[in-house]
């Protein structure tokens, strides 16, 4: 048996510096897309399995540098390094590379979470509420995790990794991380501490506590149950679509869950209210993010005074007196982000809001109705995504999901017109951007949107 190696941090960083400037970038979860990775400083490194020349593992969290930020403003990312002498076919996908030299030279490294030995750790810490030098892995007490349950990791993800245990429970590991209470553990946190059911309840979850550090901690991971046999909405509405089969009951569902969660959490966490000053801050940003688009996307210059009377309009009704209230929301939501059950019941995840906002912003309270505009804007894109597009169904499951969300609330989003159009043009606005970055073929769909949006039915 090979003698087992503790490299230190900057050693083995140092090592892996070069492979990881190459693997990086190439991850789905990696936000700095388009720029050169020209270094990495470590924020913290936590032996977890001994690397023996059989199979080690390293939980690193590391700093990535990228022109031109300055050193200390790098993306902060979480990793998870297997170590093993030669990889198996099987981990082929996973592979980072070969180590030439530093403490572990002679070894090859790779996404661990490829691997169930290493996945299969992680929850064993988790089930046993373990502490490895600044890792805290914590548990609900009231909630039990059974031992021997394999691992397999989800390959659909994009802004982080989900490993599910056994169809039991599915551990969602957070990729680029930052200190501070993040909203994918708080938020159904204080839902189940309410009884909502609606969203999945913690079952454990990981935080690193780094000395030294005046920041708070870190939050790493995630575990909740698994919906067992459930399909997220857009695979469900993609499905109904080809076989021209109406959804708007599912979309009426929709609308009742969503408004189930936004009650639960207005009574859960504080709200507040949204007056002429505070509007006032919405409808700049909104204004601004719309200016930065135009001239980003050349095809939006026609419509340009059109789309801003839709934010001019909202702050016309501030400055009369008129006010919101405004409280915590999912923050970017999507029929990718629901889960229909076998059963028919609806369940909304991945509270963590835009990953790409500061983390303050995503805590700050809105008004529901941004959450409402990210779901009318999801019908829009799953109606445009058969040839030829649907735009019927798409307003059949608009007026649908509104309906079912006012039978929860007794508020039709549809009464607050001006409220609405101003967070879907918003909506619309930064697809249109994103599309033209990243999909130039589905730039028609924000597109015709825009249109819509900015030539409102004076009706």
């Amino acid at each position: 048996m090979a003698e087992t190696v503790s490299p230190s941090t900057p050693a083995l960083l140092a090592s892996l510096d070069p492979l990881l400037r190459e693997w990086l970038p190439r991850q789905r979860w990696f936000a700095g897309k388009g720029s050169p990775v020209t270094g990495f400083s470590p924020v913290a490194e936590t032996e977890l399995l001994p690397s023996d020349g059989r199979l080690g593992l390293h939980h690193l969290l590391v700093r990535a540098h990228q022109p031109p930020a300055p050193a200390e403003a790098g993306d902060c990312y979480q990793l998870l390094i297997g170590v093993r002498e030669a990889l198996p076919p099987r981990l082929a996908p996973a592979l980072i590379g070969h180590l030439t030299d530093g403490p572990l030279a002679g070894h090859t490294v790779y996404d661990a979470l490829y691997d169930p030995r290493p996945a299969e750790v992680l929850l064993e810490a988790l089930r046993t509420r373990a502490r490895i030098g600044e890792l805290r892995f914590e548990r609900d007490p009231g909630q039990e995790i059974r031992d021997g349950l394999v691992a397999r990791l989800l390959t659909a993800e994009q802004s982080n990794s989900s490993v599910v245990y056994g169809d039991t429970f599915i551990l969602k590991l957070l990729r680029r991380v930052v200190p501070g209470v993040n909203p994918d553990l708080e938020i159904p946190l204080a839902l189940a501490r309410e009884g909502c059911a609606r969203v999945p309840a913690p079952t454990a979850w990981l935080r690193a506590e780094l000395a030294g550090e005046p920041a708070e901690p870190y939050v790493l991971a995630v575990l909740q149950s698994f919906v067992r046999g459930a399909t997220d909405g857009w695979e469900l509405a993609l499905r109904e679509l080809a076989k021209g089969e109406d959804f708007t009951a599912e979309a009426r569902a929709l609308g009742r869950a969503t408004a189930e969660v936004h009650t639960a959490l207005a009574r859960a966490l504080p709200t507040a209210t949204l007056g002429h000053s505070q509007l006032e801050s919405q409808v700049a940003g909104m204004t601004e993010r719309l200016a930065a688009a135009v001239q980003a996307v050349p095809a939006l210059r026609p419509y340009e005074d059109g789309l801003r009377s839709a934010y001019t309009a909202l702050a016309d009704l501030a400055a009369e007196g008129r006010t919101w209230t405004a409280q915590r929301i999912h923050g970017d939501l999507h029929l990718g982000q629901c889960l229909r059950a076998p059963s028919g019941e609806w369940s909304l995840i991945d509270f963590e809001g835009e990953p790409a906002r500061p983390l303050a912003e995503r805590r700050m309270p809105q008004p529901p109705v941004r959450d409402i505009a990210g779901m009318l804007r999801s019908f829009d894109y799953a109606a445009h995504s058969v040839s030829p597009a649907a735009p019927d169904w798409a307003r059949g499951c608009r007026a649908a999901y509104c309906s079912g969300y006012a039978e929860i609330t007794g508020v039709d989003p549809r009464t607050d017109p001006v409220l609405l159009r101003a967070y879907e043009t918003d909506k619309a606005v930064y697809e249109v951007v994103y599309e033209a970055r990243h999909r130039p073929d589905w730039l028609p769909v924000p597109l015709s949107a825009v249109h819509r949006l900015a030539t409102p039915d004076p009706t």
